[in-house]
């Protein structure tokens, strides 16, 4: 059986994933997808047909666990991101892993072993390892539509009535995760599981940063609209000289990278209609970088212009994900403006951005936030998340399910996880007189590998401190070297005008299955194509582009999707909030 699962994995992975290779940072959750017949289910009739109880000190089945503690010794495997950072740790093994592990052993009797995996090809890596038959136990990925692939074969275990029969032995797990996000992949035909959403703690997506000593020395203000954002660029790239001195070729008023769709976002929903209906979203939300909404076009001729006047640097869709040119270029002083993750030139504590560019070029030099594009009632609009984040699935060769379930409980706990996000006093963080936390660079193996060591707490993706007040007051001090009101400032100004994604399950949607990489690729070329083209020509190559994305695969999507919406709502185009 195990052979022909593996033939059947890999013919598949073939087929479905051969164009991989976008980026794949953190994106809104998407509806189910792929059809789950075919599916081998894992551990249910034999551990939840045995007569157990839990009590205060956990769960006890007769003959294999007493109080929480398997009387054997368990071994599972967990994927963990590796994200090749310049003086980190390596992410399977350093002092938190070493926490995680004898932790989940002395309270569970379960022996954990990580599983590094790369993160910015995480779906191609997946794909290899669930067609080997050599996923780890535990795996997380951001990408849903490969999770159902592989379950339409039979490649993941289907967690429906395990995260129901043992939920008394899970109480952190249904505390901070709850119904919600436990069961927003859900078929509400069948009942079928295929995995569980951690939860987004803070909202937070995208934001605007300029260098706010580039603007001090040319006398201007922070923009408020598109039109004085492009009159930012043109003077940045006007008086190169000034700004840069003899390294004034180099000058970049504006960077984006291959993955348009997430690096120019606030522009593009910019031009899309603030009055679109949550079915129009729905119906055209297959792609989670919006490809498909109405006014995207509009966005992507803007820096058509931009490209060839000059404002865009010029290679940028030489480098792929995980490439660290741009990072390298931003650090080296010669980026103006850019657009990406809401705190990203903070992150990374001393090797940030930011303060890279205050050793080369002096105190004053760093990057802001700004919240310029408006839409047609100049007002901001974000799309911003549901409160999901990574999908968190154990694949079908995963024999110790329970134990799986048991390590995202000791994950979920409140102090386990508390500790992990904020690691060691006066070597991670230390304590304001108020009770604010204030993240510290550390050395060695007490490197955070990841912003609050996400990668570990993979059922939380955000600060939670147990208190909302503290929380976001730690937030502004988490970021060494980097002043707190720039922080809260940041955070105001990626939430504002945000429309919070709702959990529209409608079932499978046939016509995704195995598409979800291979469109995201054929978009990232259609925009970067429509960029980098002669103004002349902008119309011709972005229609061509999406008729193209349309006749591989879109347009079958999105009329399934409003057959199912009709099919489950009729002809609202509004949902309840939830």
């Amino acid at each position: 059986m195990k052979k022909i699962l593996s033939f059947a994995l890999a013919a598949t992975m073939l087929l479905a994933t051969a164009a991989c290779g976008s980026d794949t940072k953190p994106s809104e959750s998407k509806a189910p997808s792929e059809s789950q017949t075919g599916q081998t289910e894992t551990g249910t009739e034999t551990e939840g047909s045995k007569d157990a109880s839990v009590s205060g000190d956990g769960l006890t089945i007769e003959g294999e666990i007493e109080n929480g503690k398997f009387l054997e010794t368990k071994k599972i495997t967990v994927e963990v991101y590796d994200r090749g950072n310049d003086g980190g740790s390596h992410p399977e093994d350093n002092f938190f892993t070493d926490y995680i592990k004898e932790g989940v052993l002395r309270d569970h009797n379960i022996e954990v072993t990580f599983v590094p995996v790369p993160r910015w090809t995480e779906v191609e890596q997946l794909n290899n390892l669930l067609a080997a038959n050599n996923a780890p136990d535990i795996c997380l990925t951001y990408d849903y539509s490969t999770i159902k692939t592989y379950a339409q074969m039979g490649g993941v275990t289907n967690l429906k009535d395990d995260i129901e029969n043992y939920k008394d032995a899970l109480p952190n797990l249904w505390g901070w995760l709850g119904e919600n996000n436990i069961y927003w992949d859900k078929d509400p035909e069948t009942g079928d599981l295929w995995a569980i959403e951690g939860k987004l703690a803070n909202n937070t997506r995208i934001n605007t940063f300029v260098r706010q000593d580039w603007l001090d020395t040319l006398g201007m203000e922070a923009p408020n609209s598109t039109e004085e954002f492009e009159k930012m660029l043109v003077a940045f790239r006007d008086n190169a000289d000034k700004l840069l001195g003899d390294e004034a070729d180099k000058m970049i008023p504006f960077s984006i990278s291959f993955d348009i769709g997430w690096r120019a976002d606030h522009i593009l929903a910019s031009f899309v209609d603030p009055e679109i209906s949550t079915r129009e979203r729905f119906v055209r939300g297959f792609d989670d970088r919006r490809f498909l909404y109405p006014g995207v076009e509009e966005g992507v001729e803007l820096l058509n212009k931009w490209y060839n006047d000059n404002l865009i640097w010029k290679d940028f869709a030489l480098y792929g994900a995980g490439d660290t040119t741009e990072d390298n270029l931003m650090k080296a002083g010669y980026v103006g403006a850019f657009m990406h993750n809401w705190d990203y030139p903070y992150r990374n504590a001393d090797d940030s951005i930011n303060n890279n560019l205050k050793r080369l070029v002096g105190e004053d030099a760093g990057y802001v936030s700004i919240d310029p594009f408006k839409n047609s009632k100049g007002e901001p609009m974000k799309f911003l998340p549901g409160p999901v984040d990574r999908k968190i699935f154990f694949p079908a060769t995963n024999d110790e399910v329970l134990a799986s379930l048991l390590y995202l409980d000791w994950i979920t706990k409140f102090e386990n996880r508390e500790f992990l996000q904020i690691g060691v006093p006066d070597i991670n963080h230390k304590v304001h007189e108020d009770g604010a936390i204030e993240n510290i660079p550390a050395t060695g193996d007490h490197i955070m590998n990841s912003p609050l060591n996400i990668d570990y707490t993979m059922t939380i993706n955000g600060l939670d401190l147990g208190d909302e007040d503290l929380t976001t007051r730690s937030i502004a001090f988490s970021y060494p070297g980097v002043k707190a009101e720039v922080i809260a400032d940041a955070y105001e100004n990626s939430t504002r005008g945000g429309i919070i994604g709702q959990n529209i399950n409608v079932g499978d949607i046939t016509s995704e299955t195995g598409m979800g990489p291979a469109l995201s690729e054929k978009r990232d070329v259609v925009l970067n194509q429509a960029v980098v083209a002669k103004p002349e020509d902008f119309k011709q190559v972005f229609d061509a582009g999406m008729q193209d994305y349309l006749a591989s695969g879109g347009q079958a999507i999105m009329d399934e999707r409003a057959e199912k919406w009709e099919a489950m709502y009729g002809d609202a185009t509004e949902l309840p909030e939830q």
